[in-house]
């Protein structure tokens, strides 16, 4: 049995500079207008089997713009960063560099009192493996950047200190085919859009 998932990552809700770890925030008016040229492309997508989203505002969001009507997965959240929370990688960085350097070098920390980078990893990739599909069914996931990076270090089996390596742009499109421990790499491209720093 082998189908396929698509990951679309969720359009951004501020300038990269200004992402935070586990952000709430909802789309912002350049989110949806990047939604609204990347729709024609995208929309073909909805007509995937099973149509799915992490549980934050901009990806149930950006979901919903594209006519996908996703089901809100609560293994698709974002990394649990504890007392990081809210900050961006700079503030954190200010307030406990020798934390975050601790982090970034030892994926089984936890400095922040949250998650560690292969606990987020193995969860999102044990979601990933127990999709109920029919074989060759297609599957759709409006996810954070960060979610779609762990899914990809898992389907490749990839080192985790790969994390860092993989660049998700908002609403980029990726998909692995296969079915649970032997999953393939497909690039689709990138959704035309202006990218905001």
């Amino acid at each position: 049995m082998s189908f396929r998932v698509t990951f679309v990552a969720a359009a951004r809700s501020s300038p990269l500079l200004a992402e935070r770890f586990e952000d709430d925030r909802p789309l912002d008016q350049a989110g949806w207008e990047e939604v609204q040229r990347a729709a024609p492309e995208l929309l073909p997508l909805a007509a995937a089997e099973l149509r799915y989203c992490s549980p934050t505002p901009r990806s149930r969001a950006t979901g919903d713009a594209l006519g996908f009507a996703p089901l809100v997965q609560p293994a698709l959240r974002d990394c649990d960063m504890g007392r990081w929370r809210g900050f961006t990688l700079g503030e954190a960085m200010a307030r406990e560099p020798e934390s975050v350097d601790a982090w970034l070098a030892d994926p089984m920390a936890t400095p922040h009192g949250g998650e560690s980078l292969l606990d987020f990893i193995t969860r999102v990739g044990g979601w990933l493996d127990t999709r109920p599909v029919e074989d060759g069914g297609r599957i759709v996931a409006v996810a954070e950047p960060s979610v779609i990076r762990a899914a990809l270090v898992y389907a490749l089996k990839a080192p985790p200190s790969s994390y860092w390596n993989i660049d998700v742009r908002p609403l980029s499109t990726t998909t692995v085919t296969g079915l649970r421990g032997r999953w393939n790499l497909r690039f689709d491209g990138v959704a035309g859009q202006t990218t905001r720093a």
